[in-house]
């Protein structure tokens, strides 16, 4: 055999990542083994054009997932023909309108944080239309989706309206519009996951639900086909990576590090911790009505079949670390956090409720805005950097709290928390989740488990990854952390963290 054939044939199967955040794009490249062969990443600009507004350039969401994608092949040193396929999980919620003709959007994406159309929903609450969306997509009335989003682009850019209904314009979240693009347009899809995140889908049927477009003033016209998970999106144009690849595999970030992290059973629980947090608790194929305000939405689709989980989401979590660097210049580095908490003065009781953009689950409320207290005149950066850090593991808490109330299912009560995502590097974080929990908390090997779900699920459709039970025992464990405090300690701890959220909501 030649000396380059086997590193040929080792190279056989690759399956590319494409995971396109809120603040950065990254590309990795994945062998038959499951392990990282290469990655590339870029940030990108966000723009907050108003108070409450979050936006992104469509054509930077583009670039940057041209450009990584192209960088992670030459890191690796192979050519697209290498790749069985590509797998992509995204930004949820973020909303794209663009021109059918053109493929460019009329507006910036208006990002899932955007709480710009809380009016919108407050109007909607009031004319009783709650119970519907609530009925139908299990989700709650709040400007976090996409379908205000959609309604707002309509109704502010002149002609949009007239342009949708004409059936000149789609819409879609990221996954959606990338898709697009990736086929030059001959392809309008997105997946189960993204299309659960709308608040125009019907979960229960598995289908766009005609009575939310109504409410919501989004033409059927514009939407995107519904597939599996893992499945057939197209093939990319030649000339995007050099020869046509399959796209196989599309899930929304959360649901898709749910797949890497192997929570396929009911009653297994992840959380990932980046920009905000998001904690899944998988349901199977019973979507549990939730009577803590959490959220319903579809876990996974394959082979036509849903599974469901109850969703809790944090808004403000590594977010709150990025304040305490770029707003307040308190820190240089992320990693400083961890540090300075260590050192607190544990006698100060410093609570910091992150409702900068409003307070998610459980409590939804959109004007809700950031807070802090228990501030002395011995409160340094070192107590309100244990505070930022300590608001994590609280809204955990209330999350966790949340899903106890609503889950009757085996298994839950003994469960541990599995965790991803960028702030899980912080030992002090862990250990203060463990202990605020009173629940074991695993950390994996393989900490970008958003990037890996997407890929396993590219890979299972083209056959280089095994079936969901065969790839769950292959989750590996970097380390356990358990729980050390004492209960009364923690709970009067927990008790100051309510305390704290209660003045801060803008309703009971």
């Amino acid at each position: 055999m030649p000396a380059n054939r086997k590193d040929d044939v080792a190279r056989e199967g690759l399956i590319l990542a494409l995971d396109q955040g809120t603040t950065s794009t990254r590309a990795m490249l994945f062998n038959q083994d499951m392990q990282v062969v290469a990655t590339d990443q870029q940030e990108f600009p966000q723009h907050f054009p108003a108070s409450g507004h979050v936006e992104h350039d469509a054509e930077d969401l583009w670039r940057t997932s041209v450009e990584t994608m192209r960088g992670a092949l030459a890191k690796a040193g192979v050519e697209a023909a290498a790749l069985a396929g590509i797998g992509i999980t995204n930004q949820r919620e973020t909303t794209v309108v663009w021109d059918r003709e053109t493929g460019r959007a009329i507006h910036p994406a208006i990002v899932w944080q955007d709480r710009r159309t809380a009016r919108i929903c407050g109007d909607l609450k009031r004319d009783g239309h709650e119970q519907l969306v609530r009925d139908r997509s299990g989700l709650l009335l709040d400007p976090y989706f996409s379908a205000t989003k959609a309604s707002w682009i309509l109704d502010k850019v002149p002609g949009a309206r007239a342009a949708a209904e004409a059936g000149k314009l789609v819409f879609g979240t990221v996954d959606a519009f990338l898709i697009w693009r990736m086929t030059g347009g001959r392809v309008h899809a997105t997946d189960a996951t993204n299309a659960s995140r709308t608040m125009l889908y019907d979960i229960h049927r598995g289908a766009w639900c005609p009575d939310l477009c109504k409410v919501f003033g989004v033409p059927m016209g514009m939407l995107p086909e519904v597939r599996d998970s893992a499945g057939d999106f197209g093939e990319t144009l030649p000339d995007l990576l050099g020869v046509p690849v399959p796209i196989r595999g599309v899930a929304g970030d959360q649901q898709a590090a749910t797949t890497g992290q192997a929570c396929f059973r009911p009653g297994m629980v992840k959380a990932t911790y980046g920009t905000g947090c998001f904690a899944l608790l998988v349901t199977g194929n019973q979507s549990v009505r939730s009577r803590n305000r959490l959220l319903t939405t579809v876990a996974l689709q394959l082979n036509g079949r849903r599974s469901y989980a109850l969703e809790g989401s944090i808004f403000v979590a590594g977010a709150a670390v990025q304040w305490l660097r770029d707003g307040l210049g308190l820190i240089e580095t992320s990693a400083q956090t961890e540090v300075l908490a260590a050192e607190a003065d544990p006698a100060q009781s410093v609570y910091l409720v992150p409702a900068f953009t409003g307070l998610g689950a459980p409590h939804w409320d959109a004007d809700a805005r950031g807070a802090m207290f228990g501030l002395t005149r011995a409160t340094g950066p070192r107590e309100i950097a244990r505070a930022v850090l300590d608001s994590v593991a609280y809204q955990t808490r209330d999350l966790v709290e949340a899903m106890r109330g609503d889950w009757e299912g085996d298994g839950f009560s003994e469960t541990v928390l599995r965790v991803d995502g960028g702030m899980v590097a912080s030992d002090w974080l862990m250990q203060r989740l463990a202990d605020m929990l009173a629940t074991p908390v695993d950390r994996p090997k393989l900490r970008e488990t958003t990037a890996m779900g997407a890929a396993y699920l590219a890979g299972l459709a083209t056959g280089v990854y095994p079936e969901p039970d065969v790839f769950a025992e292959g989750w590996a464990l970097d380390r356990r952390f358990e729980p050390g405090m004492a209960e009364a300690e923690r709970e009067r701890l927990y008790g100051g963290w309510q305390d704290a959220v209660r003045r801060t909501l803008t309703r009971s």
